[in-house]
């Protein structure tokens, strides 16, 4: 298990648009950001009852079941985009469109208990994922969506994203 304390990208390690999602972890050390990040979700999302999991702040938004969906998806695609990297292959990946993959979810089938338990593992696994990287690996990167990134921005992302998608839901559906 990695005992590094992994600091954050340079700005050459990513998408400029990306650092809007990194800038949301306050701290030093991705581990810690995606560990505290995972206890905070989940709070919020156990404080949510089954009777609101289906709201939208608009028509045409997502539900809450479908933004928790949304949170999987993403957290699998650029954790599988870390893995890819971390282990040298350095074939570009393609991007994925986050407005067909929510409708197509099925969330809203689902009940937000067993998304939140479906999220808390896959944040779990990928948290095993990260403290097994080295500091190699951890710098090497890829192209997904025709953009640079590095293992350690992708890890950086997916807290940050996290992070984002707690706000949304704090100030625009609760």
């Amino acid at each position: 298990m990695s005992t590094l304390t992994i600091g954050r990208p340079a700005a050459t390690e990513h998408h400029p648009y990306f650092s809007r999602y990194i800038d949301q972890n306050v701290e030093d050390d991705v581990i810690a950001a995606l560990e505290n990040q995972i206890t905070e979700a989940l709070a919020l999302l156990g404080a949510i009852p089954e009777s609101k999991a289906g709201h939208r702040y608009a028509p045409e938004k997502w539900s809450i079941r479908q933004v928790v969906a949304h949170l999987i998806d993403s957290e699998r695609v650029f954790a599988y985009r870390a893995l890819r990297f971390a282990r040298t292959d350095s074939t570009p990946l393609p991007g994925f469109d986050e407005a067909v993959y929510a409708p197509a979810s099925g969330a809203d089938r689902r009940t937000l208990a067993d998304l939140t338990a479906e999220y808390e593992c896959v944040r779990r696994a990928n948290l095993h994922f990260f403290r097994g990287l080295d500091e190699a690996a951890w710098l090497r990167s890829g192209n997904a969506n025709e953009n640079p990134v590095s293992v350690r921005a992708l890890a950086w992302i997916i807290a940050g994203h996290g992070r984002h998608h707690a706000q949304v839901l704090k100030e625009r559906y609760l």
